[in-house]
């Protein structure tokens, strides 16, 4: 009876605390503050930390910056890290246009109504296979017997079979083709919806004056769309220079011929996980974040984002 009558005499108590408008919105975003803290910030802080250690078998041993003055001197780190800037530029070159104009084709009001839901959906689809499905069904169309797909394909144009995964722009056009097949129909419904939010009398006043649908679509849709071609600007740039797993797969493993599919992550990986160097692998991933960070903060300047943030 006591307990039942403490709880009780608390609950109104309770009720006031859990429905406070100064507490409340605390209390929604807890769960994120806890994740951000936990997931990330406690990991990187680690790492920032690690980078300037030799971390062996759990001994943790305090080297200054030498490990950032051998990752200067790595010639393997910067052909990784060439690797992945040009991967980073050719997939937003193709993943930002060519998924733009697929969605105001989608968009438009011309065409089967059917056989636009279809296309949407079987672009869409890509995005559902796992990574190292995609991966062996890549590696072996672009395998180097006459049997592959891709060769062919050549052989049909009248070529000879082409070493696909041992020459670089080969290897690195299996990449991109890799990407844009993963990748397109998840921009174009990113585009789709920022231009489904386009209010209709825009366009209506531009056909008044005169526009047609190219006018309209450089002077109405782009400038409208620019909060969401800045949104995939940005994810594209962290998603092609965290690109490993593509590669690993694409490759069997994280040793292409001459280095040619290495990235940053998958140098990373070589030194943290197949040769257990903590310290010197976490200097390589404290300079990605910076990379990252670094480009998208630049981009995000450039383009007035934080300029449209403040004067709100």
């Amino acid at each position: 009876m006591r307990t039942l009558v403490t709880v009780d005499r608390e609950s109104p108590r309770m009720k006031k605390l859990l429905y406070s408008k100064r507490i409340a919105p605390y209390l929604f975003i807890l769960p994120f503050l806890l994740t951000l803290v936990i997931f990330w910030l406690i990991p990187v802080g680690r790492s920032v930390v690690m980078s300037f250690q030799e971390v062996l078998y759990g001994d943790a041993t305090f080297v200054g910056t030498s490990n950032y003055d051998r990752l200067w001197r790595d010639q393997v780190f910067w052909k990784a890290m060439f690797n992945s800037i040009r991967y980073m530029v050719l997939t937003m070159l193709l993943l930002v246009p060519i998924p733009m104009v697929l969605a105001a084709i989608i968009n438009s009001k011309i065409g089967n109504g059917r056989i636009k839901n279809f296309f949407k959906s079987s672009l869409f689809v890509p995005a559902l296979t796992s990574v190292v499905v995609a991966g062996i069904v890549f590696r072996l169309m672009f395998a180097e017997t006459d049997s592959g797909l891709m060769n062919q394909v050549v052989e049909f144009f009248g070529f000879g079979p082409v070493r696909w995964l041992r020459e670089d722009l080969t290897g690195l056009t299996a990449l991109l083709l890799l990407a844009v097949w993963r990748w397109t129909g998840v921009n174009t419904m990113y585009f789709l919806a920022g231009m489904q939010a386009i209010p209709a009398e825009y366009y209506e006043a531009a056909s008044i004056d005169g526009a047609n649908k190219v006018q309209q679509f450089f002077n109405v849709t782009l400038p409208n769309l620019k909060p969401t071609i800045v949104y995939v600007t940005t994810i594209s740039v962290y998603g092609g220079l965290a690109m490993f797993l593509e590669s690993f797969m694409l490759y069997a493993g994280n040793n292409s011929p001459n280095n040619q599919g290495l990235t940053i992550v998958g140098y990373l990986y070589r030194k943290g996980i197949q040769e257990n160097d903590l310290g010197f692998a976490s200097a390589v991933g404290v300079v990605l974040l910076v990379l990252v960070l670094a480009i998208n903060l630049t981009q995000l300047t450039a383009t007035g984002t934080f300029k449209k943030e403040s004067a709100r």
